[in-house]
């Protein structure tokens, strides 16, 4: 795989020659400080908002997955993301690789839940209710060319901080320890999401035929439920799983790697890419009903991404979105410079600038989504499949605005990061 394609999945691992045991050792050292910082250096907000017991069914959130829902995890092992991301909601660089907010971000504003801190951030961050595991470029599987926090590692990570997490919480004397961390109940109370699988796709479509890459979807698939089985048999219950989405409609892909005229669909996407994308889509959510039936006591909650998606991207001009192909943040076609990153092109400086308005946009950087299209998003799948989760067994629930607690959730995550 290519440098200029890695670094579209903001891994400097792309760049940078390190091993992979030296990444992750890394990695797991950078979570080994979140446990001392949390119990001495918590902010008089963030005590504020740990004392607040959550409105919803669930009083936390356990996030899984990679560039789609990382809120600062790579940002925080491997260099802060830049400017200009960030900058629509947050008004700086806040670990996503977004000018805002993720889906995984609505999805907390509509449980009345934080924004999700990092694991692997250190800096004044809150686990009371939720961590999020996921890292830019992970994948399913372990991918030489790839993040080296894939799934497995997130689930690993995930288990030393419940494990910790417990032993810190019963065993704390102050305020301070315990604000900071979920309850040992909260583990089985909590919503676990996951968002993987597209970078499995990437790797191989960028180095073997197709038909391989098809190949290949049944041991991810294994991997994505085993995983899954895992978090069940340690307590999980509620599941909120994404498919994958639409990657041949990707403007690094249309614009880097144009398809033939026979492989374009209606919208200009790459066709075989999507074709690809819905087998492994078709296989998780088959595995998913064969999980409900296995695991009669949980909810599993297979959410359509890729529909989603691709419904913005058809009708991109009815939802008041321009060039549904194009991106708003740095430049790619005869060079290519990535959002926020400076590169000399004919001896002249370029700085991979952003447009005068990202909400105009669906796509941010070439593989990213904008705040505009994650919350487009985000609430078309909340309102297909929120009931089914489980929401409507708490009748007393009602949803919160995105205007009502927009101010209030800004100022938490400005003061955290």
């Amino acid at each position: 795989m290519d440098n200029s394609f890695m670094r579209r999945w903001r891994g400097p691992w792309g760049q940078r020659k390190t091993v992979e045991a030296v990444a992750v050792g890394v990695a797991l050292l950078a979570a080994f400080s979140v446990f001392t910082a949390s119990t001495h250096r918590i902010r008089k907000s963030s005590l504020a908002e740990a004392s607040t017991v959550a409105s919803g069914p669930f009083p936390a959130i356990f996030n899984f997955g990679d560039s789609n829902s990382d809120t600062g995890s790579v940002s925080a092992a491997f260099g802060r993301c830049p400017p200009p991301n960030g900058m629509t909601f947050f008004g700086k660089p806040s670990g996503r690789y977004s000018d805002g907010r993720l889906i995984v971000d609505f999805i907390a504003e509509k449980l009345g839940l934080p924004y999700l801190s990092a694991y692997l951030d250190s800096i004044a961050t809150n686990f009371s209710q939720g961590a999020n595991f996921a890292a830019s470029g992970a994948s399913i599987q372990p991918v030489p060319t790839m993040n080296p926090i894939h799934l497995g590692i997130q689930l690993s990570q995930f288990e030393q901080f419940k494990e910790r997490a417990i032993e810190l919480y019963n065993q704390g004397e102050s305020i301070c320890a315990k604000s900071s961390l979920p309850r040992p109940e909260d583990f089985s109370k909590a919503l676990y999401t996951m968002d993987i699988g597209q970078n499995d796709l990437h790797a191989r479509f960028t180095s073997v035929t197709e038909e391989q890459v098809e190949a290949s979807i049944p041991g991810l698939i294994d991997q994505f439920s085993g995983v899954i089985e895992k978090l069940y048999r340690q307590g999980a219950k509620a599941f909120w799983i994404h498919n994958t989405g639409p990657i041949g409609c990707l403007p690094y892909f249309v614009i880097n790697y144009p398809p033939k005229p026979n492989n374009s669909d209606q919208n200009g996407c790459i066709k075989s890419y999507n074709e690809v994308a819905q087998v492994f889509n078709k296989q998780l959510k088959d595995r998913i009903y064969q999980l409900k039936t296995k695991f009669q006591d949980a909810s599993l909650i297979y959410v359509d991404i890729f529909n989603a998606k691709y419904s913005l991207i058809s009708e991109a001009k009815e939802h008041g979105f321009i060039d549904p192909l194009g991106h708003c943040c740095g430049h790619h076609g005869d060079y290519i410079v990535d959002c926020g990153q400076k590169k000399i092109v004919n001896g002249t400086e370029v700085y991979g600038a952003s447009c005068s308005n990202p909400s105009e946009y669906i796509n941010w950087d070439g593989i990213h989504y904008t705040e505009a299209a994650n919350h487009w998003i985000s609430h078309r799948v909340w309102t297909i499949h929120s009931l089914i989760l489980g929401v409507g067994s708490n009748s007393q629930f009602t949803f919160i605005q995105d205007d009502e607690i927009k101010q209030q959730v800004r100022s938490q995550i400005l003061d955290r990061k």
